[in-house]
C-alpha cells in the first residue's frame, strides 16, 4: 500500500431525490499523469438502500461505481472502496441510524451483506486495481457501545464473508478513535490499517464548523502549538504515531486513508506542516491520500489565506502543495 492519491466524494452524502456524481475523467487525467496511482470513494450505504432495508439494495446504483472502477482502472488507479456511512454507523450524524452497528445484530448483518455484494459484484477484480475499506473511521472506544472486542469481531466477520466469497480480496480496515487509534488486535486479519493524519486538530480543524472544539482557538501556528498536552512539532507527530509503529513491526501494512488542514489554516502555517507529515510517512514507508483533491482540504481552489495558486492543466493548483505531496512518494518494493 505505498499507494498515494486524492478522496473523490461522488458518493459521500446522499439527499433525497440526488443521484450519485458521475466520475470526473478530468480530474482522473490529471491524478494519473502527476504519477499518483491511488483514489479513495466514500460512499453512502442509503444511496443504495431505502428505510433500512439492508438486504435489498438498488442494484442499479452499483453502476456507478462500476464507472468509477472502469475509469480507475483505464489510468492504471487502485480505487478504494470505502462504506463511509454503514447500517447502524457513521461519523457524522449517527443519530440519524435506525440501529447501532456495534449492538444491534440488524445492522451487522446487514453491514456484512453490503460486502458480500460487493464481494460478489467484483469478485476476481484483481488487488493491483481494487481493495475493500469496511468501515470509516469506527468511534472512540466507550462510544456508541463500541468496545476493542466488538469491532474486532465484526471486522473479522466481515473478512471472513468477503474471503469467502473472493479469497484474496485486499481488505483495509480504519483506526478506532476517527481513523487515530491502532489496532494490535487485529495484526492477524491480513488487512491494511488505515489511519489519519489530522493531528495537531488546532491546525487541521481551525474554524472548522462541524467541530465544537473548534471554537475560540487562536490562529494556529507551525511549530509550536499548543494542543492536547503538548507542543506540536515534527517530533511531537512521530511520538503519536508510536501505536501504528508498533502494530507495522508485526507485519501489518499501514497507509494512511485519509489527512488534510482546512482552509482556515494560513497557507504557509498549513505548507510547514505538510512538509513535516509527508516527511515523516516517507520515513515509515506509508502511502497516503489526501482529503481531498478540489475544495477546502485540496490541492485545488483549497482557498487557504495566503495561497498563489497556479493555473495548471485547466485546475487552479496549489503548486507548493502539489510538489510537497509528490516529493515525499516513494517505490513500492
Amino acid at each position: 500500500m505505498r499507494k498515494y492519491g486524492f478522496n473523490f466524494l461522488w458518493m459521500f452524502i446522499w439527499h433525497e431525490g440526488q443521484n450519485p456524481q458521475e466520475p470526473n475523467e478530468k480530474e482522473l487525467d490529471f491524478v494519473a499523469e502527476e504519477g499518483f496511482n491511488f483514489v479513495r470513494v466514500p460512499t453512502d450505504y442509503r444511496y443504495w438502500i431505502r428505510d433500512f432495508d439492508y438486504h435489498n439494495p438498488n442494484e442499479q446504483v452499483f453502476e456507478y461505481i462500476d464507472s468509477y472502477l472502469e475509469a480507475c482502472m483505464e489510468r492504471e488507479l487502485h480505487m478504494c472502496l470505502n462504506i463511509h456511512r454503514a447500517p447502524g454507523y457513521c461519523i457524522n450524524r449517527n443519530d440519524i441510524e435506525k440501529h447501532n452497528l456495534w449492538l444491534d445484530s440488524a445492522a451487522q448483518e446487514g453491514f456484512i451483506f453490503q460486502w458480500e455484494t460487493f464481494a460478489k459484484r467484483y469478485k476476481g477484480i484483481p488487488n493491483q486495481y481494487l481493495s475493500f475499506d469496511l468501515i470509516n473511521e469506527p468511534p472512540n472506544i466507550g462510544q456508541y457501545g463500541l468496545t476493542r472486542e466488538n469491532h474486532a469481531d465484526l471486522m473479522r466477520r466481515t473478512a471472513e464473508s468477503i474471503r469467502a466469497i473472493d479469497p484474496e480480496r485486499q481488505i483495509v480496515i480504519d483506526g478506532l478513535g476517527g481513523g487515530n487509534i491502532a489496532m494490535p488486535e487485529l495484526v492477524d486479519l491480513g488487512a491494511v490499517h488505515s489511519g489519519r493524519g489530522y493531528q495537531p486538530m488546532a491546525v487541521t480543524h481551525y474554524q472548522a464548523s462541524w467541530w465544537s472544539d473548534s471554537a475560540d482557538l487562536p490562529i494556529p501556528v507551525y511549530p509550536g502549538t499548543n494542543w492536547a498536552g503538548a507542543v506540536w512539532d515534527k517530533d511531537t507527530i512521530r511520538t503519536y504515531y508510536e501505536p501504528w509503529l508498533a502494530v507495522q513491526s508485526q507485519g501489518v501494512e499501514v497507509h494512511i486513508g485519509e489527512f488534510g488542514c482546512y482552509n482556515k489554516t494560513p497557507n504557509d502555517v498549513a505548507l510547514r506542516w505538510f512538509s513535516d507529515l509527508l516527511s515523516l510517512y516517507s520515513e515509515f514507508g506509508w502511502g497516503y491520500s489526501l482529503w481531498n483533491f478540489k475544495g477546502p482540504f485540496g490541492i485545488v481552489e483549497h482557498g487557504r489565506p495566503g495561497v498563489v495558486y497556479e493555473n495548471y492543466k485547466g485546475f487552479k493548483v496549489d503548486r507548493e502543495l502539489l510538489e510537497i505531496y509528490k516529493a515525499h512518494r516513494i517505490s513500492s518494493p
